[in-house]
């Protein structure tokens, strides 16, 4: 950044930079600081008088968030990893050389709030009651150049955050900085994710990895993007789905397999869906769909204890129960209810009428499946708030999954839907290579009317499928949504550290 760009504010920063350096203080020091203890510990662990001896030396590090000028003595605020803590400064007890008029130079006129320093001294109670820290010496460990945003607070409440989410989202070091409750929510999500793979872990399932870079974009109905390997001189895409990967691990004898997958889709951004998002995809040997119902509910139960305490959380107006069982309805039955149709026995064209009397989109160059896929979300699916497993799907909707065992034209998928979003999409999987098959082939006829959504032929899972795959239930869970409902989030993008933005245009 050039110097004429540059606020008021941060060339006085720089300027004050030079002084450090002048004063032989290096502003960003490479040496260990001997931190021995953090602020929430001490703030947690302190009892007064009943154990000052053990909080007689204490080191800490982190960073300065305000100060309260009182001349010759100062209050100010520390924040670390753990949280905030107020320390005690006096001139006569600090110096950072021989000289003691290093606390006038530098504490008073070269230190800036967003600063690191390491701070050594006592703990101590104040008058007002507040555990504070007594410092008898202090180091600076990086000068910030910037200053953070103005933020207010009151007897230990914040009254004016940060909330503008063009900040937030594009300077997530900065929000995390500012707004209390952010890292919070990033914490549960790290709580939500270790709790799942407890489970499964617990269960026998074995954690993989598959590729990121696929030369067949394979294992849902989405919109890739693509790039090119040089080496090879041959297309490439991001994955949009892990799903043929891990059914051709279990072609190979793995038993039950599971996969946190950073997985791309070149399609809209809303609240609700990120170019870039986290699902969990796992696949077990001998099961089906309804074993894998009783499993998700036993999964989402404990996750939502693990993460919250308890298997209930608030989104908005709605109090959602994660606690088994769910209610289960089939997808025809769910349009009828919502709707008033019977579709069951109708064919596209159908279909394509009933999208019109209910004023739903009905593209030329879609397929029967789309058309059912896009009735049920604009006009049943914000109807389940509690999680509902929404189950036996046309066969059009699912080219991946076997044919229902009684049920002629379906197939054996549900959905679960919770908030009226869908969390998770599974299946009895389709093991039959021959009509595997003919199921790619029918996407290829969608392809071709135009449908950008419609999956390749993947042969080399064709192959594998020709050698055997043992009957098998898979599901994939969308991370992210879980974790907006379980931290009570409305935005995607309040649960992703780094969310997809527009480029910035920079000074």
């Amino acid at each position: 950044m050039s110097e004429q760009h540059l606020s008021e504010q941060e060339i006085i920063r720089r300027e004050k930079l030079v002084e450090l350096q002048k004063a032989g203080i290096d502003p960003y020091p490479a040496a260990l600081y001997p931190v021995n203890i953090s602020a929430a510990a001490i703030k947690e662990n302190y009892k007064g008088e009943e154990n000052k001896a053990d909080f007689a030396e204490v080191c800490v590090a982190g960073r300065i968030m305000s100060v309260r000028d009182m001349g010759k003595a100062n209050f100010a605020v520390l924040q670390d990893g753990s949280g905030k803590i107020q320390f005690y400064i006096r001139q006569d007890d600090i110096c950072l050389t021989e000289d003691k008029s290093m606390y006038q130079l530098v504490w008073k006129k070269l230190i800036d709030i967003g600063d690191f320093i390491g701070i050594k001294g006592f703990v101590f109670t104040t008058k007002t009651g507040e555990t504070s820290i007594h410092i008898k010496e202090f180091t600076i460990l990086s000068k910030a150049l910037r200053p953070l945003p103005i933020v207010k607070e009151k007897d230990g409440e914040t009254y004016d955050e940060v909330t503008d989410p063009e900040f937030r989202y594009r300077q997530r070091y900065a929000d995390l900085i500012v707004n209390p409750g952010v890292k919070e929510v990033f914490i549960k999500r790290t709580k939500m994710m270790n709790a799942i793979r407890a489970f499964l872990n617990d269960h026998g399932a074995l954690e993989v990895d598959t590729p990121v870079l696929q030369s067949i974009p394979g294992g849902a109905a989405a919109r890739p993007f693509s790039t090119h390997h040089n080496a090879l001189d041959m297309p490439m895409y991001m994955r949009i789905a892990n799903e043929l990967y891990l059914k051709r691990l279990i072609v190979g004898g793995f038993e039950w397999v599971y996969e946190f997958s950073r997985n791309f889709r070149n399609e809209g951004m809303d609240r609700t869906h990120n170019p870039e998002f986290t699902v969990l995809e796992f696949y077990t040997a001998y099961k089906d769909y309804e074993w894998m119902m009783d499993t998700t509910e036993q999964l989402l139960e404990k996750t939502a204890i693990a993460t919250n305490g308890i298997a209930t959380v608030q989104s908005g107006e709605n109090e959602i129960s994660f606690k088994a069982p769910y209610k289960r309805i089939t997808m025809y039955d769910a349009i009828k209810e919502h709707t008033g149709f019977d579709i069951s026995e109708m064919d596209e064209e159908g279909i394509r009428n009933v999208c019109v009397q209910l004023k739903i989109h009905a593209d030329a160059k879609w397929g029967k499946g789309k058309l059912i896929d896009e009735i049920f979300g604009g006009r049943c699916e914000h109807h389940y708030i509690q999680p509902t497993f929404i189950t036996d799907y046309p066969v059009e909707m699912s080219p991946l999954t076997k044919k229902h065992r009684s049920k002629p034209g379906l197939v054996e998928r549900f959905e679960l839907m919770i908030n009226g979003k869908e969390i998770a999409n599974a299946y009895s999987e389709l093991n039959d290579p021959i009509e595997q098959r003919e199921r790619f082939e029918e996407q290829i006829k969608l392809m071709e009317r135009g449908d950008d959504e419609a999956m390749f032929i993947d042969h080399d899972f064709l192959r594998a499928l020709e050698y055997g795959m043992p009957p098998t239930s898979g599901i994939g869970f969308g991370i992210d949504r879980l974790c907006m409902l379980l931290t009570g989030q409305v935005s995607i993008q309040d649960v992703l550290l780094f969310p997809m933005m527009r480029p910035e245009k920079m000074n």
